[in-house]
């Protein structure tokens, strides 16, 4: 009887543990994409869509505040900042907008667009629209997104210009840079570039034995 109960008991564990591994089977994961080089000129057509509420005020996934009333944009692969022309192709119209955030994960849709770039194409009603995508130039009088990894702050120049000297035989370029304040602050940043540039030069001080994070340089 008793060897009956533990056949019944390891039986009833099996097929539990099966139930638990088809379930995690089933669940749908989200495609892994990587983000890919652009250039000028470079096209894409497709389903755009747009979006707002309840987004706005929210942080985008490169790190700005979402402001649906600003002309940006979510792209799947595109580096962040590239900066894109979208023609509606229904009506013509076109508005550029700055890469800022990663999406749509909707069926075939290749562009999200704020809601203020959205309205410039006419595309509110309707919610989506075939567009074509051109890469172009940052517009002029627009600022051109850099990013590099601060690794340290100290109040101590000499120890700062020691320690880019030492980031320096692993990567370049490396800048010490003046924070104004009290007390004043040298903040020792390498690179310049994208932020995936960024996020993955950080990884690579990380593995050198630099701790440090991504931040945003304004030209």
């Amino acid at each position: 009887m008793l060897r009956t109960l533990v056949i019944i008991g390891f039986a009833l564990v099996m097929a539990s543990s099966c139930s638990r591994n088809k379930a995690a089977k089933s669940v749908p994961q989200a495609p892994q994409r990587n983000v890919r080089a652009v250039k000028i000129g470079e096209t894409e057509r497709g389903i755009a869509s747009w979006y707002g509420d309840p987004y706005h005020g929210r942080t985008s996934a490169n790190g700005e505040v979402f402001n649906m009333n600003e002309k940006t944009a979510a792209h799947r692969t595109m580096p962040f900042g590239t900066w894109v022309r979208v023609e509606n192709e229904s009506n013509s119209k076109r508005v550029n907008v700055r890469i800022t955030d990663r999406g749509p994960f909707v069926g075939d849709r290749i562009i999200d667009l704020s809601r203020r770039a959205a309205e410039e194409i006419a595309m509110i009603g309707p919610g989506t629209a075939m567009v074509k995508l051109t890469v172009i130039d940052a517009p002029r009088g627009e600022v051109v997104e850099k990013y590099g990894v601060q690794i340290a702050a100290s109040e101590d120049r000499l120890k700062a210009e020691a320690l880019k000297k030492e980031v320096e035989r692993v990567v370049k370029p490396v800048r010490v840079v003046e924070k104004e304040g009290s007390p004043v602050l040298y903040r020792v940043i390498a690179g310049e570039g994208s932020r995936e540039e960024a996020d993955a030069l950080a990884r690579k001080l990380r593995d050198q034995g630099h701790r440090g994070f991504v931040t945003r340089q304004v030209p």
